[in-house]
């Protein structure tokens, strides 16, 4: 078995598509229409090859209820991987990204929290091994 789909849900697919490629430099890798809204996905310059992300919209009551509850908890809807957490941080932080926290030590890791203007927030994570 391999990952090959990792959705996040968002409130506009068009607004989605512009923040995920425009401001975090993702490139469209599918955009099929399917009904009123479309298989939408994006890949990662940095990402594994063949693993992309499904701009995943929130047709389902539930599914809404879900990420206004992991965004007012301040859970983080999934992690981004980088190898330079500052120089992305300062990157995004000038593109007007909404940072919840500076890049923080935790451990392994150093992780900050940002939103991603679709109602979720992502977790900028640098390993440190």
């Amino acid at each position: 078995m391999q990952l090959k789909f990792i959705s996040v849900s968002v409130k506009d697919q068009e607004q989605a598509l512009e923040f995920y490629t425009k401001v975090l430099g993702f490139t469209k890798m599918a955009d099929i229409p399917m009904g009123e809204y479309r298989w939408l996905t994006v890949v990662s310059p940095d990402g594994l090859e063949g693993v992309e992300l499904v701009l995943e919209p929130m047709a389902f009551e539930p599914a809404r209820v879900y990420q206004a509850a992991l965004f007012k908890a301040g859970i983080p809807a999934t992690a981004f991987i980088t190898k330079d957490i500052a120089a992305e941080y300062q990157r995004l932080r000038a593109l007007g990204v909404k940072f919840r926290s500076e890049p923080t030590p935790m451990g392994p890791i150093i992780a900050a929290v940002f939103e991603d203007t679709c109602g979720n927030l992502i977790n900028l994570v640098q390993p440190l091994v």
